[in-house]
């Protein structure tokens, strides 16, 4: 019966040692950890900016080991670890998010700086190509000028260009069909120039007065006729009566004496100056710039 007693005493002991061990272990973790040495400062810091996690120093009972520990025991030590876990994930998303948002912020301003790189070379090239044009206008300009100086100084120097020769018989003074003839031919393409005269010079046989009369009724009805007939303004054409003056020598004659001339001879001269060349150029001018 003694030894019952003792059998039971001895396994109530050995049951009964778990939970003083788990008791100690609850009331030394719910103990504050000392305060460290004086003269001591923590210098270690953490992702989170917390202090790190402290191990515990009491190992209890069972050491550091308790192999009749508790489910919510071990929680209660593991939980702590959990905490900081899910700070360190929160810290690296929050981070991955940052390098994400500062990478966004480069590739955009890269882009931006790309794009007004390109706008600057469009521009560059745009203010190359109104420069070359400038220029050119301004040869053009200059060549105009040029020309126009040029013309401008022989503006009052006439060089001859066409003369027709109307032949009258002896003391008539109307023209003939051939004569009419060699008028058309001379006066038609002048309705689309400038810059020209027409010199009208009579010849008539005889002597003295009558011979200039005659001479300038003759040449008066050469310029009447280029009037009426072809639209000549009268101020293009300059007539005179020569009577029975000698004609003048033409080429090849100097050496030959003048010779008077028998009958009635109209001598017709085209004179042109440098404003048919201006027109050219101005024509040409406008067909560049339609260009």
């Amino acid at each position: 019966m003694i030894n019952r007693t003792l059998i039971g005493l001895f396994l109530s002991f050995v049951l009964a040692m778990p939970v003083l061990a788990q008791d100690n272990s609850q009331s030394s973790s719910s103990q504050p950890q000392a305060a460290p040495a004086t003269g001591t400062t923590a210098t270690s810091t953490t992702a989170t900016g917390k202090e790190p996690l402290q191990p515990e120093t009491r190992e209890g009972f069972w050491g550091h080991l308790n192999p009749f520990a508790r489910k919510k025991y071990v929680q209660r030590q593991t939980q702590p670890i959990r905490d900081r876990i899910n700070e360190l994930d929160e810290l690296t998303a929050a981070n991955s998010k940052q390098i994400k948002d500062v990478d966004a912020r480069a590739q955009q301003g890269i882009q931006l700086a790309s794009a007004k790189a390109s706008e600057a070379d469009q521009h560059a090239v745009e203010a190359g190509n109104k420069a070359t044009a400038a220029q050119a206008t301004a040869d053009q300009a200059q060549t105009r000028l040029n020309t126009v100086q040029q013309v401008v100084t022989n503006i009052d120097q006439y060089q001859p260009s066409t003369q027709t020769e109307i032949l009258f018989k002896p003391g008539q003074t109307v023209l003939s069909k051939n004569a009419k003839a060699a008028l058309d031919d001379m006066a038609t393409p002048l309705k689309s120039q400038r810059g020209y005269v027409v010199e009208v010079q009579g010849f008539a046989s005889g002597h003295g007065q009558a011979a200039i009369a005659t001479s300038q009724k003759m040449a008066e009805s050469v310029v009447r006729y280029l009037v009426l007939n072809h639209d000549i303004p009268v101020y293009r054409i300059y007539l005179v009566g020569m009577g029975n003056a000698p004609l003048p020598a033409t080429t090849g004659e100097e050496a030959q004496p003048k010779k008077r001339i028998n009958g009635g001879r109209v001598e017709v001269s085209l004179l042109k100056n440098n404003l048919e060349q201006l027109a050219s150029t101005d024509t040409i001018s406008n067909q560049q710039q339609q260009k």
